[in-house]
């Protein structure tokens, strides 16, 4: 037994040396090299053969790569073929099923929200549904996991849902045909009628607002769509909001950066057994001519702020809110076992065009230079609460609303109440309620919502306002006349 798993360990050994130091000459081995790894081997040979209870081999061995991984930064991980799937399709934001997003609510399973444009929602399935049956079998006590890897599937494949509409007492089934679901990650401030994205949060002085939720693989290409969109409406002014935007691709931050400068270095990257690597912009495609305040948060980090930085050390735009997270490393992934598994290694450090660090150490204190701060006098830190209530803010916003159904008997100027005095759903008033427009769209100011969370009155994101203060102030500027410079008084 300890034979062939020394075996193993030693060829694995000689092949990683072999790609490590491929095309250079091979430095001496250290005595102790073969020793330790056969320490290795012994020790998982003696485990496994007289340990009290018996143990997997692989869990063995997976605790063996994560113990070595533990060694390192708390960015390197080993990702075993039970995680690899989901870690896939969160990089490239795509994945067979049918389009919802679920949740477990009072020991239920219901539909938080369909995605625009999937089999759900083109079947009708609406946000707040009960999810009775998948495929005849009772959802009861499903965990949300086990939930979701019944719901997703190979392209063309069928699923059959059992659903109960918010309200309704008859319940329906739906045979919906699996798709590539593609979740966005460039969404706007609000929704229009037909459930797509308005980008152009303030119309009047034509101020556009757009929040990248990650970095995927169609990042740089729905934001150019939003771009042309707002472009359209002819814009002034942008919003870019990165706040909990915790990172994704290199290559999506250097596609989103680059769309915003048409000259000078986006970012450059060091490793130890790499030269240092350097991505400059490129005047083609570059959206310019109009001022632009990038919100950041505590939760803003790595390829955030690569974006970041950079727009902040060319001066293309001001930075909006409270320091970022400090994540200034890269990690490649490699793929083990033929892809059946990976290591995601922390390779290299990139830095800001100024030559500036943004990586924050585990030592790093707070007077130290990491992360990207915001601009003077645009530093604003929420509070606990402010955060909650702006994530359930942004939460709501993304979420398809049924369409409203008319009632069957409508009575101008009153509105349909259900048994416990609520509005039934679907009701609708025939006159608007004050501070409504004439489609019931409440009139509030860019950077305010309806409600925060708990009834506890209009929520004001402090952060969105003050950006949008700033960018006010440089469009005033813009279109104030050119004063003419004041003569002095000649003296004699």
């Amino acid at each position: 037994m300890a034979r062939w798993l020394l075996a193993a360990v030693v060829a694995l050994v000689g092949l990683s040396a072999a790609i490590a130091h491929a095309g250079e000459e091979k430095p001496p081995v250290k005595d102790d090299y073969y020793e330790l790894y056969k320490l290795l081997a012994d020790t998982i040979d003696q485990v496994e053969r007289n340990y009290i209870k018996e143990v997997d081999r692989r869990e063995l061995v997976e605790a063996a790569i994560r113990g070595v991984l533990g060694k390192l930064d708390s960015y390197s991980t080993y990702i075993s073929p039970e995680e690899v799937e989901r870690f896939r399709m969160s990089v490239e934001s795509e994945f067979g099923g049918i389009g919802i997003q679920i949740t477990i609510q009072d020991g239920q399973l219901k539909v938080l929200s369909p995605l625009v444009g999937t089999p759900a929602y083109r079947a009708g399935i609406i946000a707040g549904d009960r999810i009775l049956e998948i495929d005849g079998k009772s959802t009861e006590g499903l965990t949300l996991d086990e939930a979701v890897r019944r719901l997703k599937g190979k392209e063309g494949t069928q699923v059959t849902l059992t659903v109960l509409h918010p309200g309704r007492k008859q319940k329906e089934t739906f045979t919906l045909t699996r798709e590539r679901i593609h979740v966005d990650t460039v969404l706007g401030d609000r929704r229009k009628a037909d459930d797509t994205w308005d980008y152009l949060l303030d119309p009047e002085r034509r101020i556009g607002y757009i929040r990248i939720t990650a970095f995927s693989t169609d990042t740089a290409r729905e934001l150019r769509r939003a771009l042309e969109e707002l472009k359209s409406a002819k814009m002034r002014a942008l919003v870019l909001d990165l706040r909990f935007n915790s990172g994704g691709l290199l290559s999506a931050a250097i596609e989103v950066a680059d769309m915003f400068i048409s000259q000078g270095r986006i970012v450059s990257t060091k490793g130890r057994n790499s030269p240092e690597r350097v991505w400059n912009a490129r005047k083609e495609g570059t959206y310019e001519g109009f001022p632009m305040a990038v919100l950041v948060n505590r939760y803003s980090a790595s390829a955030s702020e690569i974006v970041a930085a950079c727009l902040q050390d060319h001066k293309r735009a001001v930075i909006v809110g409270e320091r970022t997270w400090g994540k200034g490393s890269v990690q490649n992934v490699i793929d083990l076992e033929d892809g059946r598994s990976a290591l995601k290694l922390t390779t290299a450090t990139y830095w800001r065009p100024s030559g500036k660090n943004i990586h924050r150490f585990d030592d790093a204190k707070e007077s130290d230079q990491w992360g990207v701060q915001p601009d003077e006098g645009l530093e604003l830190k929420l509070t606990d609460s402010e955060l909650l209530a702006l994530m359930e803010d942004r939460r709501q916003r993304d979420i398809v609303l049924p369409k409203p159904e008319k009632p069957a008997v409508e009575i101008p100027g009153t509105t349909q109440r259900s048994a416990v005095g609520q509005p039934a759903p679907g009701a609708q008033s025939s006159q608007p309620d004050p501070g409504q427009q004439k489609d019931g769209t409440p009139e509030k100011a860019p950077g305010t919502a309806e409600s925060a969370p708990g009834g506890a009155g209009a929520f004001v994101d402090r952060q969105l306002q003050l950006a949008l203060k700033h960018l006010t102030t440089e469009l005033a500027k813009a279109d104030s006349p050119a004063q003419p410079k004041q003569q002095r008084p000649k003296q004699d």
